[in-house]
């Protein structure tokens, strides 16, 4: 087992299958030592979360919602990584989007779902840089969706 799957195991994160594209594009683009992911939207293990934050969605929703967005990024990256999430150097950049009404303002800390688990699973090579926007809707009603930039070796 490698320490990143140990480390997953560890957090109780069990990787779902990489989910499909729903439209034309592909899940991820690698491209010398960097993959890009496309956006994840928030299918936890339940389904997919939905809703407005600041109306019919809590923070804290928002925030497992930011979550499962995180859990299925790295899903997506092990599968570029060909099964391997050793190797994995950095998270090198993430951009959230919150589905939240026009006097919402907490999505900073909505998309710190996702964040917290990057610095969780890949510990300092974690950090990263970051946009955390609001959105007024989002594909399929999500309440929440992340890309992401990763440097690979």
């Amino acid at each position: 087992m490698s320490e990143i799957d140990a480390r997953l195991a560890d957090l109780d994160i069990v990787l779902p299958d990489p989910v499909a594209p729903v439209a034309n594009y592909v899940p991820y683009v690698v491209t010398g030592n960097l993959v890009f992911i496309s956006g994840q939207v928030s299918i936890a293990p339940d389904g997919l979360i939905t809703g407005k934050l600041g109306a019919e969605v809590s923070l804290e929703r928002g925030i497992e919602a930011a979550h499962a967005c995180g859990v299925n990024l790295i899903a997506q990256l092990k599968a570029a990584c060909d099964g391997d999430l050793d190797r994995v150097r950095r998270v090198v950049k993430l951009g959230g989007f919150v589905n939240s009404t026009p006097d919402f303002t907490d999505q900073p800390k909505v998309v710190n779902g996702t964040s917290d688990l990057m610095v969780a699973v890949f510990g300092d090579s974690g950090r990263h840089a970051r946009a955390a926007v609001g959105a007024p809707s989002l594909p399929m009603n999500a309440a929440v969706e992340v890309d992401g930039v990763f440097e690979i070796g």
